[in-house]
């Protein structure tokens, strides 16, 4: 894998063809549990091992399974590296564990998953593989955090809340008051303030890429406008 198809994947998964902000694929789990950041990232660091794990499984057996069979195959492994984690977390973070629910089993069924399964690791060596399961892994996480922040900054004043139940005790001082008050807008706790969040989002990114394109579009008019510089005799 040379270092630009490395670029090119790590770019994919992390802006391009972010799943949470271009496909809006799973958005139940998101917009569930999202309330604040601990809870956005505890279950996107789930969903992000479940990714790598799924990819590299996917990709190494991707020659040896028929095309007919290959979906059932694919949603067994998925399940299988779902239910470890599953375990895990009820094990060492029992907490969060009980705090996400039924969210974490619902891994098997993200869109996500499946979706990386069958468009590339079906079709790409390990390597690849593991990069975009690892890349959109990490974006899918990042907008998980970042939307959970924002509705725990705006309903309670925090960040980091409850951070003890990812990180261990040590983490507890890790909880930024930001306001004195405790009691701030109520519906970015409730879902629908999960919508509008992911809409803030999607519409930042859209902007963004506008912006860039327009750019992109002004650089060669600018480069194609006659010089009015005197010539020299």
């Amino acid at each position: 894998m040379t270092l630009e198809r490395l670029r090119e994947i790590v770019y994919e998964g992390l802006w391009n063809n972010n799943q949470a902000l271009v496909a809006l694929l799973g958005l139940c789990p998101m917009l569930a549990v999202t309330n604040n950041a601990i809870n956005g990232l505890g279950l996107g660091i789930a969903t992000l091992v479940v990714l790598v794990v799924s990819n590299v499984l996917v990709s190494l057996i991707r020659a040896h399974v028929p095309r007919e069979v290959r979906i059932p195959i694919f949603i067994g492994i998925i399940a299988t590296a779902v239910t470890i984690i599953d375990m895990v977390m009820d094990a060492y973070m029992h907490t969060l564990h009980g705090i996400l629910g039924i969210f974490i089993p619902l891994i098997v069924t993200n869109c996500v998953i499946l979706g990386r399964a069958e468009a590339f690791a079906s079709r790409n060596p390990v390597l690849e593989s593991a990069v975009d399961g690892l890349a959109m892994g990490i974006g899918f996480l990042i907008v998980l955090v970042v939307l959970g922040g924002m509705r725990e900054l705006l309903a309670q004043g925090t960040l980091l809340d409850q951070a003890e139940l990812l990180f261990g005790p040590t983490a507890k001082a890790w909880t930024l008051h930001l306001t004195d008050n405790p009691h701030g807008v109520l519906l970015a706790a409730l879902p629908p303030g999960a919508f509008l969040g992911l809409g803030i989002l999607v519409a930042i990114k859209q902007w963004i890429e506008l912006r860039r394109e327009e750019r992109l579009h002004a650089q060669p008019q600018a480069e194609n406008m006659p010089s009015h510089e005197p010539e020299k005799a």
